[in-house]
């Protein structure tokens, strides 16, 4: 998944001023105690933080 895929995604799923501030602030034990881009600036695979954003908040199987 490309980042530009990913961060469409969230803005879908989100609203594009809830994507950002989840991705800042939202700590994730999933993703190593890193919020999201923590996780995607420490070389974390975009398709990997997605799932870990789908597990978390509940996203339909549609969406993923």
């Amino acid at each position: 998944m490309r980042l530009t895929d990913f961060w469409q995604r969230m803005a879908e799923h989100f609203g594009e001023a809830y994507a950002d501030s989840f991705a800042r602030d939202f700590v994730m034990s999933g993703l190593g105690g890193r919020t999201v881009n923590e996780a995607l600036a420490a070389g974390w695979e975009a398709k990997d933080v997605w799932r870990m954003v789908c597990d978390v908040m509940g996203v339909p199987a549609d969406k993923r």
